[in-house]
């Protein structure tokens, strides 16, 4: 018999309540969304309670004798443990590559779990026990910082479409995930919802990965830019910060339905950001500017 999504829900609260015990200390465990729990629990106990949000959390793992941390990023699917959990392991001490290792040998062995079996717990425990010869690569000469001789990086600038963007805990989300992967851009709400996000491409990839959860049906990449380069990225950004654009609406604000964002306005301001072609990119055609 296929499991029912209640079910999973109760076994993704024992499993948040064993990684508490493990992890006792303030801040070691950080659940992304406060309300998440409580909405879950609100589920379980009502046949009437709207579905609640996928549970979406963080577990600060201590790596080795030097305490040096790896941030292990969980979001579980509403179907988890009989789906498997989206991971992924970061750390500001490790450089790309070396990220991409870790995580390229977390993924590895999680495939070998079988499906329904609760896993995060196992997920935390090889990255305690393996993160560390990553750590070691990492250990600079003792004349100081040096750059990697011929190690490049991808910038990416990625331009996301959406019917709309109207949640507050998804316009959170979106902000919260910028901030944290140094990505810059903007987030348009309203109706249509525009994203771009700027910065190291495997950063852009992990941001696309998080946002785009399964609820969220009418989203889409139109378009990446990259560019390979070895020096400061930052020179590269078009946008200085992580705005967050709200033009003139045009229809009724009570009605979320017509809540329809003036697309001049946002030719314009395009056009001010070096990216006028993208307009067409986004929409399929020229479009005019505001007066």
């Amino acid at each position: 018999m296929a499991a029912t999504i209640k079910e999973c829900l109760e076994l993704q609260l024992l499993e948040v309540e064993m990684l508490l015990s493990m992890f006792p200390k303030e801040g070691e465990i950080k659940v992304h969304d406060e309300d998440a729990v409580p909405r879950v629990q609100r589920y379980l106990r009502s046949s009437e309670a709207a579905l609640p949000p996928q549970l979406e959390y963080s577990v600060a793992v201590d790596v080795g004798e030097s305490k040096a941390k790896v941030e292990l990023q969980v979001l579980l699917p509403h179907l988890y443990p009989h789906v498997a959990p989206q991971l992924f392991a970061r750390s500001d001490v490790l450089n790309r590559q070396q990220q991409l290792q870790l995580n390229t040998g977390l993924a590895s062995h999680m495939s070998s779990v079988d499906a329904g079996e609760l896993c995060v717990c196992a997920a935390v425990q090889w990255v305690k026990d393996n993160s560390l010869p990553y750590f070691q690569n990492h250990q600079l000469p003792s004349g100081g910082p040096s750059k990697e001789e011929g190690f490049k990086e991808t910038f990416h600038r990625m331009w996301i479409y959406s019917h709309h963007i109207y949640r507050q805990e998804l316009r959170k989300k979106i902000f919260e995930c910028a901030k944290k992967l140094n990505l810059t851009g903007f987030c348009l709400t309203g109706k249509p919802g525009v994203i771009c996000v700027e910065g190291i491409r495997e950063n852009c990839d992990e941001f696309w990965r998080v946002i785009r959860y399964p609820n969220w049906k009418h989203i889409s990449c139109k378009h990446v830019e990259s560019i390979e380069t070895g020096g400061n990225i930052d020179s590269l950004r078009l946008f200085p910060a992580f705005e967050d654009l709200q033009f003139q609406a045009h229809g009724d604000y009570g009605l979320r339905n017509d809540y329809h964002m003036d697309l001049g306005q946002f030719r314009e301001f395009l056009e001010q950001h070096q990216s006028g072609h993208i307009f067409q990119i986004l929409f399929g055609v020229e479009g005019k500017l505001s007066n």
